[in-house]
């Protein structure tokens, strides 16, 4: 929901394709900047107490933007900031969240308890959209709205907080010796086994480049309003669509297992996603472009899925803090950085519409091209069956 408004504040403050690809950049600087401590953290301390204080960090931001923004007092800069500030926090919860997920079922069973994962967090994903939709358009389409999808979502929080104090399992990571070395050694440490490691670093960078080229959700606002002309209430069902996809993709997989050649299926999934991308920056109807945000999300669940069980199952506990704030900087950093470059581009045109498909559709095809491209010469990615 928070992700949903966020867009939709900035898109009323400012009308600006570029000012909506600066939401990326205030995501992406903390990101880039702090996931590798995170990733150190998350592997030397209590992986649960490091989520009770980032959990409770965010609900502090959460509260904070619907208070700001009940009272009028909210700008774009305290949106930037307040946004950064939330993935600062994502920094240190995201490693230590990853982290712990596989301590808590057998390792046979990893890959249904990740696609399950993926379910529940899609299924959020789906409803909070939608919700923030309904909620910005029964409020006059104004700020309103937003201020309570802020303090709700602040709300939200105390159920995470409430699972993680009531978690079983222990959050302690099994050592391996990195609690007692410096935090520089073991940073060294871990980036030495990621970049060591010829699928992770093949699978890392063309999921990087997808999303960068691909990762234009920044941009609907402007196709809801501009394009499309279905307002806010579209508009949160075109942010939701997505995360349809994405669900119906992770109650199949968590099901029917995915065929053991997971290379190649990983292959086809970045393509498809472009494809979906092209025909949602070239569609003019609602429903197809609703379709095409849905299938992108199928695919993108697809080779998410791929990724998460390669590289869990190859990595070390102890290391799995590490290599998760590694793999963050590609897999958050390409939707995020994508944004500002979806953003950059529509701001070349006059027409913001214009500006909007040109973006979209060239990200698209750029993704196909680059999934080819690894497909020819990725071998590693390719051939690789588990």
């Amino acid at each position: 929901m928070q992700a949903a408004a966020i867009d939709w504040h900035v898109y009323l403050l400012t009308h600006s394709p570029l000012a909506l690809g600066m939401v990326g950049l205030s995501r992406i600087i903390p990101i880039a900047s702090l996931s590798l401590p995170g990733g150190v953290v998350a592997d030397r301390y209590d992986r649960k107490r490091v989520m009770l204080v980032t959990q409770l960090t965010m609900t502090a931001v959460a509260a904070l933007l619907g208070l700001l923004t009940l009272t009028h007092h909210e700008t774009i800069l305290t949106l930037y900031v307040l946004t950064g500030l939330t993935s600062a926090a994502g920094s240190f919860d995201n490693p230590a969240r990853q982290a712990l997920v596989p301590r808590l079922v057998p390792r046979e069973d990893l890959p249904g308890a990740l696609a399950m994962n993926l379910t529940m967090f899609h299924a959020g994903m789906i409803g909070g959209p939608a919700l923030a939709g309904v909620l910005i358009a029964a409020t006059g389409e104004g700020t309103r709205g937003l201020a309570w999808i802020y303090l709700i979502n602040a709300g939200s929080f105390l159920a995470v907080v409430g699972s993680l104090l009531t978690m079983r399992a222990s959050g302690a990571a099994e050592g391996d010796g990195s609690a007692r070395e410096s935090p520089w050694r073991s940073l060294k440490q871990g980036l030495r086994f990621v970049f060591s490691t010829p699928v992770m670093v093949w699978t890392m960078a063309l999921d990087f480049a997808a999303t960068f080229f691909s990762g234009a959700n920044s941009l609907l606002p402007i196709f809801a309003d501009q394009v499309l002309k279905v307002g806010a209430f579209g508009f949160g069902w075109l942010r939701a669509a997505p995360a349809l996809g994405a669900l119906a993709g992770s109650l199949y997989t968590s099901i029917k297992p995915i065929p053991a050649r997971k290379g190649r299926v990983f292959l086809w999934a970045v393509a498809a996603y472009g494809l979906a991308t092209l025909v949602f920056g070239l569609s003019r109807s609602y429903l197809l472009t609703f379709v095409a945000l849905a299938a992108g999300g199928l695919a993108d669940l697809v080779s998410t899925v791929v990724r998460q069980i390669v590289r869990q199952t190859i990595t070390p506990d102890a290391m799995r803090g590490r290599m998760t704030s590694v793999n963050m900087i590609f897999f958050m950093g390409g939707p995020q950085l994508g944004e500002l470059e979806a953003g950059l581009v529509a701001s070349l045109f006059a027409s913001a519409a214009i500006g909007a498909t040109v973006s979209v559709a060239s990200g698209g095809i750029a993704t196909v091209l680059v999934a080819a491209l690894c497909a020819w010469k990725a071998k590693v990615v390719r051939d690789y069956v588990s």
